[in-house]
């Protein structure tokens, strides 16, 4: 297919498009679906049928729509209004919806979308997120999908598309922040007759559903992503990583490869130039270590996936030993609009070492959990209170750990700080795919530090001994000092070991364990001398507090 001939496809869908007057969008990604939005999309479906509405108005299913406390979500246009939480079992209900957009008067269950959750985002990487249908290439193309690929085979060079990403100043948004035009021109500038792409799709943390929601919601938007970076790296093959716990986002990649291939927008010869690129989805088990990069290309290669040092990067020598570029679906996902729009418009969101904006996962302890997507830097504040909707029963914020299991817990005296990777660094965390789990007043820190702590144990490779054996170490501590059993010199051994385990282990997954102990021990030491010298929990989470006398007399 050429640049004229996908042009052609986006128009006359356009032109489709325009005859719609009216149009409901029924969220169809996991979240909504587990509430039987699919139900409510047949409903609203039969409703317009039967009031022969068919030619002007068009039931649509499209992605996340991202304030997933209210779901299952519906969005009615032109009049831009969202309803929440609508009951598949009531057909008067969802009929309202269809009066609505006949002028009737709008349901008391609307949502307007100028609410902070909506209006002070700034979508990039979901701008297509709850607008188009993920299993319509033509959707996509309609929007624009696949002109930014074409173009840059067509009228660019390879090394303009690679600079043009370094001048974006795009971090990789899996944890790292590593800049990632100057990963692609390390791969681009390796020697080797056979390169590959791999997007990580292995989302692990708890409580984290940002690339899972992108899958699911604009799977070409990814694809599209990966074929340009194939072809500014001279790649051929591509895999896609993804968790076998995400068989939606699965299907629904699997569904967007054969369009695109159909279409000869992915395969041999794109565009009808010399550029091939293959794309296959590998299915992982669910190992959380092999988000990194060594073990997950271990993985895909069909060994157990545990990590190996570094060098050589994969840059240089990575899947079957040949030169691979490796980034994360939100990586992916951004590098559409840097080529539309270019980098300086990249550039100019975000803060001056941390650009664009990036996704997170609001969860916990807020009133408005889901999705969200806003400029590098906006205020943590900000976040839980004006887009989260503060927390619920008017309680005290406490402190929200970001990063995943491998982040930090930050105090509310960091509230007014600019979300990047600097900050976060500097305050005892990091950024991390992008979970945000906000913690109220009931929260125990110990206990807190505990979970993830035994998450990270379970989770450890084995390979190397600090990992192994600090790991473990770090949670039986934690588990004394909750059992209130523990003594005033485990606070220091406990940062010493930590401080030592990050130094010292192998990949990035025990060099960051131990960030929710020392955080924790950092911020809220006096909740661990509370559990130490008076044996017992004040938030009553801890063994101590439900056996004090047990506890206290040994």
């Amino acid at each position: 297919m050429t640049l004229d001939e996908l042009q052609e496809i986006a128009e006359s869908e356009r032109e489709a498009q325009k005859k719609i007057t009216h149009r409901i969008n029924v969220s169809v990604a996991a979240g909504c679906l587990s509430l039987h939005s699919d139900v409510v999309f047949n409903i609203l479906h039969e409703e317009v049928k039967k009031r022969g509405m068919e030619e002007s108005c068009k039931v649509k299913a499209v992605g996340c729509m991202g304030l997933c406390a209210a779901g299952p979500l519906v969005r009615s246009e032109p009049q831009h209004t969202y309803y929440r939480g609508l009951p598949p079992d009531s057909p008067e209900v969802l009929s309202a919806i269809v009066d609505s957009i006949n002028g009737r008067p709008v349901p008391e269950f609307a949502l307007s979308p100028e609410i902070p959750f909506f209006a002070a985002q700034k979508r990039i990487v979901l701008e297509n997120c709850g607008e188009i249908d993920p299993e319509r290439i033509e959707d996509y193309i309609g929007v624009g999908g696949y002109q930014s690929l074409l173009t840059c085979i067509a009228k660019r060079s390879r090394e303009d598309v690679v600079q043009e990403i370094i001048k974006s100043g795009l971090r990789g948004r899996g944890g790292g922040g590593y800049p990632t035009g100057l990963k692609w021109s390390m791969v681009a500038k390796a020697a080797g007759e056979q390169k590959y792409v791999i997007c990580n799709a292995d989302e692990g943390d708890p409580g984290a559903f940002m690339d899972r929601s992108v899958l699911e919601s604009d799977p070409h938007r990814v694809l599209e992503g990966m074929a340009i970076a194939a072809y500014a790296v001279a790649a051929t093959k591509g895999y896609i990583y993804c968790r076998a716990e995400y068989p939606l986002a699965v299907k629904r990649l699997k569904v967007a490869i054969r369009q695109a291939e159909k279409l000869g927008l992915l395969g041999k010869r794109i565009g009808e130039s010399d550029f091939s690129f293959e794309v296959e989805v590998r299915i992982g088990a669910g190992a959380f270590v092999c988000g990194e990069e060594t073990a997950l290309i271990a993985s895909v290669e069909g060994e157990r996936g545990v990590p190996r040092p570094r060098p050589p990067f994969p840059a240089y020598s990575g899947l079957n030993h040949c030169p691979t570029l490796l980034n994360n679906v939100e990586t992916f996902a951004n590098i559409v609009p840097i080529v539309r729009n270019g980098a300086e418009w990249f550039a100019s969101i975000g803060t001056d070492k941390s650009k664009g904006t990036k996704v997170f996962a609001l969860v916990g302890d807020v009133v408005n959990t889901g999705l969200i997507e806003v400029p590098m830097g906006m205020k943590l504040r900000d976040l839980v209170y004006s887009l989260g909707g503060g927390i619920p029963d008017n309680k005290k914020f406490k402190a929200v750990q970001t990063g995943g299991p491998s982040g930090g817990c930050i105090p509310e005296q960091f509230l007014d700080m600019g979300v990047d990777y600097e900050s976060l660094m500097s305050a005892g965390s990091i950024m991390g795919s992008g979970g945000m789990i906000v913690m109220d007043e009931t929260a125990c820190m110990v206990d807190v530090a505990k979970f993830f702590m035994d998450f990270t144990r379970d989770e450890s490779c084995g390979k190397c001994i600090p990992c192994r054996v600090g790991t473990t170490q770090l949670h039986g501590m934690l588990e004394r000092i909750s059992e209130g059993k523990g003594r005033m010199e485990d606070l220091d051994t406990l940062e010493r070991l930590g401080n030592m385990v990050k130094r010292t282990a192998l990949c990035g997954l025990g060099q960051t364990a131990p960030n929710p102990v020392s955080s924790t021990v950092r911020y809220f030491r006096d909740e661990y001398v509370q559990h130490i010298t008076n044996k017992t929990c004040a938030q009553g989470k801890c063994p101590c507090s439900k056996a004090p006398s047990t506890a206290a007399g040994k």
